[in-house]
């Protein structure tokens, strides 16, 4: 048995350093640098026993993207529990949603499809943070009564303009439009929030 463990283990640490490699190739080269030889180079195997972990690139770029949501989920809950009021919880929620961005831009990228092709389809821990968002939104909304339709659209409403804001700033790298849309995007918050108060 402890052999069975011991190999379960090696080949879980494999996959990891696999998933390190490649997301250290892309904190270097950009997601477009990526590419299975680099990664076996990088870990120092063959090309042959990364394919016996992941069938190729977009594999590792479904498994990457899946805990970028876990730790974006782990984030938002962190910023939600720091207040009692829904609104305030709001606000810190889509702070710390910015935050990631911009900390760990490579893997929002992967995750939101910037300058890139998007990955966040075919992965289930996507849901996590909007389900966070949409549970205060519906807090905030209560007495109206409103619809998940409802919810949903305030959502999106939120989602377009900072991820636009985002979207924005990681193309346009600029340190005067960065502070100029870290002001539109408090603006936004709080005016959004208003509205659905």
């Amino acid at each position: 048995m402890a052999s069975k463990d011991r190999i379960l283990r090696q080949k879980e640490e494999t996959r990891t350093n696999i998933l390190e490699a490649a997301y250290a190739i892309v904190k270097e080269e950009g997601w477009q640098g990526l590419s299975m030889r680099k990664i076996a180079d990088k870990i120092e195997y063959t090309a042959p026993i990364i394919y016996e972990y992941f069938s190729n690139k977009d594999a590792i770029l479904n498994e990457l993207t899946g805990k970028g949501f876990i730790k974006l989920a782990k984030e938002l809950q962190i910023a939600r529990d720091k207040f009692e009021k829904p609104e305030d919880q709001l606000e810190a929620m889509w702070m710390a949603y910015w935050d990631f961005a911009f900390t760990d831009t490579e893997m929002y990228q992967v995750m939101f499809g910037v300058q890139m092709s998007c990955c966040s389809q075919r992965c289930s821990a996507a849901e996590a943070p909007y389900k966070l968002f949409t549970a205060v939104i519906g807090e905030i909304m209560k007495n109206s009564n409103p619809s998940e339709d409802i919810i949903k659209q305030k959502y999106f409403t939120f989602f377009s303009v900072i991820h636009g804001l985002i979207a924005i700033n990681i193309i346009n790298k600029s340190d005067i439009m960065a502070t100029i849309n870290a002001q539109i995007l408090k603006d936004a918050i709080s005016g959004i929030i208003k509205s659905i108060q």
